[in-house]
């Protein structure tokens, strides 16, 4: 759970990297900008903001906001049915940096500083992104990103996004916030 007071501040905060990045949202965006805190209690730590362009049967388009050091936690896209294999996605850096983690030879001196939860992270194949720069994750495949000190901001562009079917290695992460009174 989150205080919705928490929820506004990181709004703030991913709205001003959207501004630095030069990337314009309307109010409706702003106003239905996802705070997502995997139900952890450590947002600017594990989490990530999410703005929601377009999302149907065919495909989706985001803007994923990552504060500084900011992680977006291990997790993959199962396959949803026999004719649907789980969310394809191609992630493109436009601002910051982004480090980005899958399944393969695991890089000795990985960019990303993880303070907690470190044994949920299994994936250490690191790709850095940086403006410009997009990488595509293929459906069923574990991955994990994280902001580089000036926080980044990712454009994913996927197959549709069905996010209560995404499964996480960490068995106590919740996909859906639940927001709370102040």
């Amino acid at each position: 759970m989150i205080k919705r007071s928490k929820v506004e501040e990181l709004k703030e905060r991913a709205y001003e990297l959207l501004k630095k990045a030069g990337i314009v949202i309307t109010e409706q965006e702003y106003k239905n900008m996802e705070v997502v805190d995997c139900g952890l209690g450590i947002p600017e730590e594990i989490g990530v903001q999410i703005i929601v362009y377009v999302n149907n049967e065919r495909y989706c388009a985001k803007e994923l906001i990552l504060l500084p050091r900011q992680t977006c936690p291990e997790h993959r896209h199962p396959p949803i049915s026999s004719k649907n294999p789980g969310k394809q996605e191609t992630f493109r850096c436009r601002y910051g940096e982004v480090y980005l983690y899958v399944p393969g030879n695991p890089v000795k001196n990985p960019k990303a500083i993880l303070k907690s939860r470190k044994e949920y992270f299994t994936c250490w194949n690191e790709i850095i992104l940086k403006p410009g720069q997009q990488y595509t994750i293929p459906p069923d495949t574990l991955h994990w990103f994280q902001a580089g000190d000036n926080g980044a901001i990712v454009s994913e562009f996927s197959s549709q996004s069905i996010d209560e079917t995404d499964i996480f290695t960490d068995p106590d992460i919740k996909r859906i916030t639940e927001i709370i009174d102040d």
